[in-house]
């Protein structure tokens, strides 16, 4: 086991998330550990970036083997300004983002801050991989079969590395450790959310709205979706890659459209 690499860890949940302490323990064993880490949560955050005002880098903690530092931005300015401020010489070996407390499989993949940063990763050249926890309701959410099954995941990572512009998406089920089925590869499911506005009136009479929504499973029997995998009590793998090019349909709509 090499414990002479240099980890960053991210996520979207905030510097004090419970996800946050169960991946630096995940990761303890594999290498020297930078946390650059949000202020608050900034979950649904996707890919953005703060362009309107300043943020700030402050460290946060440093003990033997690790250090963690905050940043008053998104989770894609913290993968940026960890590479602008502290790794100016090499790149981490790995970035690891989560463990998101909620799932991101299926469309959520689309909002995900953790997911963001870990696609911001692979930008910069880094091995990169985000884990998820399903569950948005607990506040003590049980991350041991995380922690367990992450670093069955990460011994492969280190052993057979996916491409470099790919990133690797886990999803864990909400359940106790002895009853997660196993590890399957899975890709991303086809559903969207609905009824995604709860419409409420404010003591002044004033309509708002307020975001819940109900997911739609468009692929309800699919053996090997990530949202599928979940439910049945497997962690799910999806690769995803950052080139979003249909290639298939470039192809059919050169040969179909008249543009001369």
């Amino acid at each position: 086991m090499n414990t002479q690499r240099n980890i960053l860890l991210t996520n979207d949940d905030g510097i004090g998330a419970k996800g946050l302490r169960a991946l630096e323990e995940m990761l303890r064993p594999y290498g020297n550990i930078c946390v650059v880490a949000p202020k608050e949560p900034q979950s649904g955050m996707s890919s953005a970036v703060t362009i309107n005002h300043s943020i700030r880098l402050i460290e946060y903690t440093r003990e033997e083997g690790m250090v963690r530092y905050i940043c008053t931005g998104t989770p894609v300015d913290c993968v940026k300004i960890a590479m602008s401020q502290l790794f100016t010489d090499n790149k981490p070996d790995i970035l690891v983002s989560g463990i998101n407390h909620g799932a991101n499989a299926s469309s959520a993949l689309v909002y995900s801050g953790t997911l963001g940063a870990a696609a911001e990763g692979v930008l910069y050249g880094i091995p990169s991989i985000g884990f998820s926890l399903a569950t948005h309701h607990d506040p003590d959410a049980d991350f041991r079969g995380c922690v367990y099954f992450g670093r069955k995941i990460l011994e492969q990572y280190f052993l057979r590395p996916p491409a470099l512009d790919v990133f690797l998406n886990v999803n864990v089920p909400d359940i106790p450790l002895e009853q997660i089925r196993g590890i399957r590869w899975g890709r991303q499911g086809k559903g969207a959310w609905i009824k995604e506005f709860d419409k409420r009136t404010d003591p002044h009479g004033h309509p708002y709205y307020w975001l819940t929504g109900e997911y739609r499973n468009d692929e309800p029997d699919a053996p090997d979706t990530d949202q599928n995998l979940i439910g049945q009590g497997y962690i799910s793998i999806a690769p995803h890659h950052l080139d979003s090019t249909h290639y298939g349909e470039l192809e059919r709509l050169k040969q179909n459209w008249s543009l001369e």
